[in-house]
């Protein structure tokens, strides 16, 4: 199997969160695994960094190279699993090249990038990224794979009208619960921590709730940790900026005590899958949430989460997180529950498995 995906593997989230973890898995079903990233590390190192202009270029030229070598070598896999597209800008010509070219074609798509806008590229000032995502891609893709994995129920259904064969399975972002476990003393005996992990390119949904934060300041004491990749300023707020390591992931995702996962409310969301939520459930967190998307799916208000739209919502249910450390444990406890049964590589194998059985033509 040739995986041809964005970026090099284990550092960005819809990738290290989602099929990266199953290489083991299908290597014990016999298939060879080969991967081949459009950007290299050199090229992911400075892909959110303003300016690099030159380096970024030059990463593009060789993403373009390599793909143009895996052309040629196509042919020979039985299976080709493409994530996100071929690459970057320009035509579907590559795209149809790889489809024509594949015996078998797997179609990974996160997202609803089948919208021709998106938050990310109306607030993101990369040069590089404003583009990176166009929808006409995708969306070739999507019609024309062998069967295709979408990020959500909402685009799934969307996939299911456009795909030749109507072959679309939606499953969801999954975490190594083994790796990613509770730490949380859930007590009030030092300052409650209020966590939100992401990128710079959902750094919007965070800047969501600086108003709440900041009025939530004025009503209760607590921390906001923040782990990305960028920086983050917030006045009247105890704030910690933590960069994202993988080394350290565990850890500083251990030091929450509450989590938080603001959506905007409108189509683009539809397409997501609910990743920081899952992430936080896997840490035994209470988690608050936007009740837009997938969130209600993953989340039963008041069972092992908090689902609120207002902002005065999202004040008073932080609010009474931190108050209470017992409703916090209860919460915390059963959305732990939920990540181990319905969300852990364990329980999200047997979906990828039966995608790859589907384009083989395993009857099981």
């Amino acid at each position: 199997m040739l995986v041809l995906c964005p970026y090099p593997e284990g550092v960005a989230p819809g990738q290290r969160l989602k099929f990266e973890q199953y290489y083991d898995d299908w290597r014990a079903m016999g298939f060879d695994i080969r991967l081949s990233p459009f950007m290299d590390m050199a090229m992911w190192r400075v892909l959110y960094a303003p300016g690099h202009l030159a380096a970024k270029a030059f990463g593009v030229v060789k993403g373009y190279w390599r793909r143009t070598r895996d052309l040629f070598r196509l042919r020979g896999y039985d299976v080709v699993y493409v994530h996100m597209w071929a690459t970057p800008f320009g035509t579907t010509l590559f795209e149809r090249m790889v489809r024509k070219l594949s015996k078998r074609l797997i179609f990974d798509l996160e997202d609803n990038v089948l919208l021709s806008t998106s938050t990310d590229k109306v607030e993101n000032p990369n040069p590089i990224l404003r583009y990176i995502k166009g929808n006409g891609k995708p969306r070739y893709l999507v019609a024309a794979s062998d069967h295709v994995i979408t990020s959500s129920p909402f685009l799934n259904d969307q996939c299911l009208d456009m795909n030749r064969r109507r072959a679309c399975t939606y499953i969801s972002s999954s975490v190594d619960t083994d790796r990613f476990l509770p730490a949380t003393p859930y007590s009030n005996e030092r300052p409650v921590t209020i966590g939100w992990t992401g990128t710079f390119s959902t750094r919007p949904m965070l800047d969501l709730l600086r108003g709440v934060f900041q009025r939530l300041a004025e009503r209760v004491p607590f921390r906001l940790r923040v782990i990305g990749n960028f920086d983050y300023a917030l006045p009247g707020v105890d704030l910690t900026v933590i960069r994202w390591t993988a080394e350290r992931e565990v850890a500083d995702l251990q030091e929450i005590d509450i989590g938080v996962y603001p959506l905007p409310v409108d189509d683009w969301v539809m397409g997501k899958s609910g990743l920081k939520a899952i992430q936080y459930m896997a840490f035994g967190l209470p988690i608050v949430a936007t009740a837009v998307g997938t969130t209600p799916i993953l989340i039963a208000h008041g069972e092992n989460g908090l689902l609120v739209r207002t902002e005065d919502e999202w004040l008073t249910a932080l609010e009474s997180l931190i108050r209470d450390p017992a409703l916090r444990r209860r919460l915390g406890t059963a959305a732990r529950e939920s990540a181990a049964r319905n969300y852990s590589v364990h329980a999200v194998a047997r979906d990828y498995r039966r995608v790859i059985e589907d384009v083989m033509g395993i009857d099981k």
